[in-house]
This record gives C-alpha cells, structure tokens and sequence, in this order.
C-alpha cells in the first residue's frame, strides 16, 4: 500500500510539474506575439523613417514626412494591435471565414458571397481619386510590413489566435480596407428585414388595422396608405415558421434592432459658455473583446488629427483636428428594396422584367470548408440585385411559389467612393470643406455633425434611391421586380440630402430620430432608430442657456429612461396604492412591494438599483403578452419593447386597446388585467433567476456589458481570460444608451452601445476627450487589452491633445520605423 501511494504521489507531481511546464510554454508562445512598442525597425515602403509615439493609454501618435508615410505608420500600429479583428474582418467581407473554422461558418460565408463584397470592392479601387489609393497602398504596405516583421523574427505568428486556428494571413491590398466598409454598412443595414417583418405581420394579423400599432409610425404627419400584402403578392401563407438568424458571434447579419445608432450633438459659440463650438459623438455598434475602435492621431500635411479608427481603415471615422470636428450617426435612409422576381414556368434559369423574361446573370463560387468538402454555390444577380436564399431574413416566408427574393442596395456597388469622402473630412479645414468633401460618400449612410471654430452643421451623407412615386408599397413591403414603378430611378442627388446648418437655435443633433418630414418618395425613411432618446436630450439641451464641455459629458452619461417616466402611469394606472395590504409571502404581496418600489423611482437606469430591472421585466412580459396569441410564433421576431406600441394599447389610439383582450379566451380582459398579469409574470421571471428579495435586486446584474471574444468567447476556461463582462447603468432608451440582448436566458445583457466616446470643445481643443470601451490592444495578454474598459464603466475620458510634447511626456515606448533602402 505505501508503494502505490508512494508511485501515486509520483505521478501526481509529475502531473503538476507537466502541467505548470505546458502552461509556461503556451505563455511563451503566445507572449511572442505581444508587440515591443520601443525599437528601431527597418522596413521596406517607406520613403523617410516614421515615428510612432505611444501615450500612456497606448494611443500611438504617428510623425512621418509625407502623407503616404503616416499612413503606412498607421497601418503598421493597428497590424501591432489588432492583426486578428483585421483577419477576421476581411475573411468576413470575403466570405471565407470556412477555411478557418470550418461548417460552423458555412452559412455565413454562404450569404456574404451572395452579396459579393469583396467583388465590388475590387472594382471600388479604381473609382477612387490618386490621393485616396496612394493612401490606401501605403497604408497596406505598412501592415505588410508588420508581417514581414512577424515572419523574419518569429513573433508568434502575430496574435495568439493566429496559434491555435492556424489562419495563414495574406498580404495586405488596398480593396480589404474598401471591403470592411461595405462589411460595417452590412452590419448597420435594417430595412431588408424591416420589409420582411412588417409582410409577415401584415400576414399573421386578422385586423389590418393593428398593423399601425406594432408597428407604428413614426410622429410627424400622415403617411399614405399601403396595401395589405396578403393582396400585393397573393399565393403567400399568412403564417410561416421562423428560421433564426445564424447566433455565431463572427455573423455581421444582425436583427433590425443592432442595426446601428448613435448619438451627436453641437453646440455654436453663442451656446457655449466658453464662447469656442462643441461637439459630442458616440457612436453605437455590437460590443466586443476587443472593441471595434482604435484610437489614434495621425501628424498629416493638412495638420493633425485625432480620434477614432477601425482597424483595416486608414482614416478617423469620429474625431477632429485643429481646426475642425466631426461625428457620425446611424441615418436610416431607406437604401435597401426587397423584390419578388417571377421565374419563367418554362425555364428557372429566367425571370421576368418590365421588358418580358431574362437570364440571371451567374458565375459559380467555390467555399473551401476545414475538415470538410469545398461548397460550390451559384450565385444569381438580377437587374434589381443579387438573388438571395429563403433562409436570410425569412424571405421564404413572404414569397410565393415560383417566384425568388431579391435585394437592391446603394453599398452594391463597383464605384464606391465612401473612403475617399471620409478621407477628405478628415482633411477639411472648415465645415463648408467637410460638406463638399462628403458628397461621394456611398454607404453605409450616416449623419455628419460637424463644427469648426464658429460653425455647426449636420448633413445626411450616403446615396438616396430615386423612387418613383407610384412605386405599389413605398420601399416598406417587398414588391414586384419586374414593375417598372417599383424599380429605382437612380440615385437623389447630393443637395437632396437632408442638411442643418448654423441652426439659429444654436443646437443641434441626432439621436437616430426622425429628423425630416418629407412626403414619399423624397421622405428619406419611414423606419427610424429612435423616438424617445430624443425627448430627453431636448429637455436636457433645452435647460441651460449655455452649455459645456462637461454638460456636453453629462449628457451622454445620462441613464434617465424617458420611456420609464412616460409608461409606468399607464400601465400601472389602475394598479398604483389599491387594495389593502397583502399577506407576505403572497404573489400579491409580492406585486405590491414591486409597485411600492416603482412609484417612488425617478426613471434613472442606474445599475445599483432594483427598479430598473423590475420595469425592464415587467415591460418586456407585458409586450410579450399582448402579441403572442395574435402573431404566434412570429412574437419572438419582437424581442424589444416598442414603446410607442405599448403606449397606443394603453391609450387605446384608434381602437389599439383590442390587443388586451385574448381571443382565445372566453372573458374579455382589460389592458389593466394584462398590466396585472404581466407584473406577476416579470416577478416570477425574478424570484427564479435573482431570488425574491426585490429591493436587494441589482439592474448591473441583469445588464452586464458583455465585451466578448468573437472566436474565443465561448471557449471552456479561455472565455474567463478573454471576455470582458461590467456592470453598467442604461438601457434601451436612454442617452447612455445600452441595447439589451432581448432574448435566451439573459435578455438584459448590454450587447450594443457606445464604444467609442468623445467630446471636443473648441474653446481649448486640448481639454477635448474621448474613451473607447476596452483598450487598444487586442492581445489578451497585454495590459493594454482592457485597461480603458473600468474607465468607459465609470464615465470616464482621457485626453485629447495634438501636443506632440504631452505624447512624449509620458510615452509607453516609442517605435522608429527606418526605410531599407536608405542609410539612417
């Protein structure tokens, strides 16, 4: 017996000595790959050595002697940091992330070559200006040379994941930094399934007159009747089984409500306290581990500049220069038209046009898949657009027998100019400069807030489809392909697009609102981001004379839910201090505290409290409820509360109260009953999942930010290490705004928000700030891989200065980039 235990304790420590030996050579080999910021590196491309000094958050300011050379610097920092988000950004637009990761990614590959970015973006490269393509080669070159760098010193191959999934890395070309823009419109794109939805609903519902309440108009004046699309495209079932949208982390293909947002807002000199303009942009998209920004400055032969990028893009998307600031926000023009193209009975390879049947136009593409068969897909393209398949959206569900589904879309095009707009704003001087540089922009479309040192001004950037105004359902209901009328004219031009400038209030700003009111077909969108986020920064705006820097900053931290403050007396109007006091330990009793507690909160989504959660719930029960025995499965396609829905029930607007009353059941319920029963539902939600004590709940519990690794998130072990999960206030409708997941097990995960913040005072542009939400690094064994995040939980911002001596201060390492060819 002392001999076994004696080998056991052997084994045991051979065991842990093997252990603790696998676990240092997996550091080591994965520390390979952590850039050195301090060193002299000699690279082939450069016409004069290059300087990068990195600031004690990691933003590198990049010095060079030409554009061309800043630019190369640039590509080289962001390849430093983040050579695997750019690989797997472009694989993405590319439709080959397969070759990585095998079957699992085989639908998303399958439709990203239906759209045939990478194609498009090929051919964009010759539409652009010789500025903006010597930009663009010197900016690959400069990643090329990082990789060159990699290969000749064995640097782990780049990035610890480049280890473990074996994804060999191409050089660099000038069209992967065009394709991860079509990729980003991609992802900021809803009005394909917006069509889709509202068909479907129109389908499910037996009173089209409901239709208007689920989903509702925007305020502003009437619009125009549609036609019921049971009648529009006969021989559909008005109900259909849901296909889910592939869940895989890697997918840019998001529900309408990810759809991208965004705030802005600026202020004149006559509205500011310093007398200089200010201006304040976050924009909003899926959060990640690391973060889709990257901040950086850039010394260029028009001045500096700084703010932030995305790595693959060699320009600042969101920030300012000396003499000029910029932001961008999610402009919902209706740039997608979904088409039912009719087949020839006679021959599927045609389809019918205004001018009688035509072959598709098709090539064959071939997906290589790991550990599996290559796919051979035929991809088809009518004159309206590619063809897509049943699945994407549910498209099958609106079209009928023998006919196909396709999509028209302003970003599907060869002659994309959208980089070269967005870098010659970064170039202007003034506003006026901003504006006319803006004019190519394609997509995806976007509001431009700028402001110069006396001037503020906002324009819709991004092509606007000419329709004709007999178009059969407005571009809100997919329609036929082969009508004339329903095609698209062409595209508006320029001067159509909606612009403010020096507004004579002295405000202005967008918070995905609706921000015109044009009769179809000049109205620029009937499907908006935001109707309450807007109430709240107009009261906010409205209550100073003058405003700040830090008024600026507390507006965009603010947590107050206008939608909270507006629904809560409705729904709970005959629900409030009535009946005498319940047993405890009842669910009455138990409906009765959760009552007490909502009556005296203020609407804050601060995540210390309890309230926020209980509202959040009782909210998304109460929706729940009201649809589900009208739309059945299809319920589950609205997984965020409307509020202008639950408000038009509630108020009963034009008989929108019928929703209250189940039809499957004998008695008649009121809006009062399903407000009651709605409340019980959302306690039972939370005594199962956070206990029954309801003043101890936590809404940071509920609504955690979940900055998560896109490859490795999900891994056992290795998703503690990459991930990065907060705590954090907001929610659906407020200015700090923080879009709940809305479905599985948990529904309030902080999924999308502002990843990147700033705000820029031109009164002292060095006070400027900004703040992204993880940290620079995309290298989860660099400090820097969420040092920024504890700082983004708490509302936090770090400076924004174009002072190359403060850089330098305090400068984490400094990295000298030397031409081979030249002699230093």
């Amino acid at each position: 017996m002392a001999v076994i235990f004696r080998w056991l304790m052997r084994l045991a420590a051979f065991l842990i000595v093997l252990s603790v030996v696998l676990v240092a050579l997996v550091y080591w080999l994965a520390s390979r790959s952590l850039p050195e910021y301090d060193d002299d590196i000699t690279v082939r491309g450069l016409t004069a050595p290059v300087e990068i000094v990195r600031d004690n958050a990691n933003v590198p300011h990049i010095f060079g002697a030409s554009d061309e050379d800043v630019f190369f610097g640039l590509g080289f920092a962001h390849a430093q940091d983040r050579m695997w988000q750019m690989i797997m950004l472009r694989r993405t637009a590319q439709g080959r992330l397969s070759e990585v990761f095998g079957s699992a990614t085989l639908n998303i590959d399958r439709l990203l070559r239906r759209f045939d970015l990478y194609t498009l973006s090929v051919q964009s490269v010759e539409a652009l200006d010789d500025q903006t393509r010597a930009a663009l080669q010197a900016y690959a070159a400069g990643i090329n040379a990082r990789l060159a760098q990699i290969n000749s010193e064995a640097l782990g191959r780049g990035a610890p994941e480049m280890l473990l999934f074996n994804a060999p890395m191409a050089p660099w070309r000038p069209a992967d930094s065009l394709a991860i823009v079509k990729l980003m419109a991609l992802q900021m794109s809803g009005h394909l399934e917006a069509e889709v939805i509202r068909a479907r609903t129109s389908l499910a519902l037996s009173d089209d007159a409901r239709l208007k309440d689920i989903l509702p108009d925007f305020p502003g004046s009437g619009i125009a009747a549609l036609p019921e699309y049971a009648a529009l495209v006969p021989g559909v079932p008005r109900h259909a089984a849901n296909i889910p949208l592939d869940p895989h982390p890697l997918s840019p293909f998001k529900h309408m409500a990810f759809a991208g947002a965004s705030n802005a807002w600026a202020a004149a000199p006559s509205r500011s306290a310093s007398g200089g303009t200010l201006l304040a942009n976050d924009p909003h998209l899926g959060f990640s581990a690391p973060a889709i920004w990257y901040l950086a400055r850039l010394e260029l032969e028009s001045g500096g500049v700084i703010g932030g990028t995305i790595p693959g893009l060699p320009v600042i998307l969101s920030g300012r220069s000396a003499a000029l600031g910029w932001g961008v926000t999610s402009a919902y023009v209706d740039d997608q038209d979904v088409y039912i193209e009719e087949l020839d009975p006679d021959d599927p390879q045609r389809y019918r046009t205004p001018e009688g049947f035509k072959k598709f136009r098709s090539r064959a593409s071939i997906i290589n898949v790991k550990d599996a068969d290559p796919v051979t897909l035929t991809l088809r393209w009518t004159e309206n657009g590619p063809v897509m398949p049943g699945s994407h959206y549910n498209l099958a569900a609106i079209t009928p027998p023998g006919h196909v589904a396709s999509v028209n879309w302003t970003m599907l095009t060869g002659r994309d100019r959208s980089l070269a707009a967005a870098m010659g704003v970064m170039r202007a001087q003034n506003v006026q400069e901003a504006l006319a540089a803006a004019e190519g922009y394609v997509a995806p479309a976007q509001n431009l807030t700028l402001v110069d040192r006396e001037t503020i001004a906002m324009k819709t950037i991004g092509d606007m489809p000419r329709r004709d105004a007999a178009h059969q359902s407005q571009g809100r209901l997919p329609s036929f392909g082969w009508v004339a009328a329903n095609r698209w004219q062409g595209i508006l031009p320029y001067e159509a697009n909606p612009e403010f400038i020096a507004p004579s209030g002295g405000i202005l700003g967008n918070t995905n609102n609706k921000i015109v009111d044009r009769p179809f077909p000049d109205h620029v969108s009937f499907l908006w981001g935001d109707t309450q986020r807007i109430q709240r920064w107009k009261r906010l705006m409205q209550s100073r004379q003058v405003h700040t820097r830090d008024s600026f900053i507390e507006a965009q931290l603010d947590t107050v839910s206008p939608t909270a403050r507006a629904l809560l007396p409705l729904i709970g109007a005959e629900l409030w201090f009535t009946g005498e006091a319940a047993p405890d330990g009842t669910p009455e009793r138990q409906r009765q505290r959760a009552l007490d507690l909502l009556a005296g909160w203020s609407g804050e989504m601060n995540e210390h409290l309890p309230e926020p959660l209980i509202y959040a719930a009782w909210l998304r029960a109460l929706q729940d409820r009201l649809i589900r025995d009208e739309l059945g499965l299809l319920a589950e396609e609205f997984d965020h509360v409307e509020p202008l829905f639950i408000e038009r029930v509630f108020r009963n607007i034009d008989g929108a109260a019928a929703w209250c009353d189940v039809r499957q059941s004998a008695p008649v319920e009121s809006c009062s009953d399903m407000a009651r029963l709605a409340l019980d539902d959302a306690l039972i939600w939370i005594n199962e999942t956070w206990g029954d004590q309801l003043e101890s709940l936590r809404w940071g519990d509920a609504h955690q930010a979940t900055h998560d690794h896109q490859a490795l998130g999900g891994v056992p072990v290795l998703r503690h290490f990459v991930n990065i999960r907060q705590s954090t206030s907001g929610g659906d409708n407020t200015l700090l705004r923080g879009r709940t997941k809305g479905s599985g097990p948990d529904p309030f995960f902080n999924v999308h928000g502002a990843g990147y913040r700033g705000v820029y005072d031109f009164a002292d542009p060095d006070s400027s700030v900004f703040i992204t939400s993880t940290g620079q690094s995309g290298h989860p064994l660099s400090r820097h891989y969420d040092d920024l995040a504890q700082l983004w939980r708490r509302g936090e911002y770090i400076p924004m200065s174009l002072d190359a001596g403060l850089a330098r201060a305090a400068a984490v390492g400094i990295t000298r980039l030397y031409p081979a060819d030249k002699t230093r």
